[in-house]
């Protein structure tokens, strides 16, 4: 990425030796039974089964669903919807880490597929492991505009993407915590985070120290300084291809990052994974397939 520097070493060491032929980190993810013709992203394991759940739509990237996935030891089963669907357009999965709630957005309050009727939602396990109906989450966390992509920080807060007003441009990153049981307080990422354009998926690290940001022109990163996130800065081209890179999700470890990226024909979008601090046994295996 520094130019200055890679043009003297290339003045003293073999052509063989150049960046272009270091060992590329970003790795296609295509496990048999899951990856299709069609558009899959949002990826998110539940930690307590290790079932695979994604979001799959049309290669135009509409109609979203949730879908789930086994692994049945030898390849990950026939993906069916999640037991907590509903009608309507539905995205975005999230487990919190002890696998107790699962966070996602839908239309289910209208049933239709209009973006804009998206809202947060959230289900809970009982006792038995079963999901208890959804519950929406209240106002002023959802709001009359469209909702996207909760995740939940190490510390609380609850960020999303929204286009609600008050924001710094068009889609922004949002932040809300329970102060008590059923009130929020919701704010604003503030401008390190946000622009004039459009921001619209947060991603917390397991340590809280990242976040990676789906904004225009594909995923950022910003690092919390103690106080507050840095300007966030996009990440290279090795991730970002085209702009279309979406849904990203951590490893427990943080080492590890998956996401989608509109590939074109005959696979419309599919699964990559990124790990810049060298492998890493995740995505989990499922039978014989092996990582690359």
């Amino acid at each position: 990425m520094k130019r200055p520097l890679f043009a003297l070493f290339a003045l003293l060491l073999p052509v063989c030796a150049s960046a272009a032929e270091a060992p590329s980190t970003v790795h296609p993810w295509t496990p048999v039974g899951v990856s299709s013709d069609l558009f899959e992203s949002h990826p998110a394991f539940d930690p307590r089964t290790g079932d695979l759940y994604f979001v799959r739509s049309s290669k135009e990237f509409k109609g979203w669903r949730i879908l789930a996935s086994h692994c049945d030891g030898k390849q990950w089963s026939a993906p069916l919807p999640a037991p907590f669907a509903a009608p309507g357009a539905e995205a975005d999965p999230w487990f919190t880490p002890d696998g107790r709630s699962v966070y996602f957005i839908s239309t289910r309050a209208t049933g239709n597929q209009k973006s804009k009727d998206l809202d947060i939602w959230r289900a809970d396990r009982a006792a038995d492991g079963r999901w208890q109906a959804p519950v929406r989450l209240p106002e002023p966390v959802n709001s009359g505009e469209a909702e996207w992509f909760p995740r939940m920080a190490p510390d609380g807060w609850l960020y999303f993407g929204s286009n609600r007003a008050g924001g710094m441009g068009k889609n922004d990153i949002w932040r809300a915590k329970e102060t008590r049981p059923g009130q929020w307080t919701v704010e604003n990422a503030g401008p390190a985070i946000n622009s004039a354009g459009d921001e619209y998926e947060p991603l917390p690290s397991p340590d809280g120290k990242r976040m990676i940001v789906m904004a225009d022109g594909g995923l950022y990163q910003s690092r919390w300084d103690g106080h507050q996130w840095t300007k966030k800065e996009k990440l290279g081209p090795e991730v970002n291809v085209n702009g279309s890179e979406i849904g990203a999700l951590f490893s427990p470890s943080g080492k590890s990052l998956l996401f989608a990226r509109d590939t074109g024909e005959p696979n419309s979008g599919e699964f990559f994974v990124w790990q810049p601090d060298g492998k890493e046994n995740w995505p989990p295996v499922c039978g014989a397939a092996k990582h690359p």
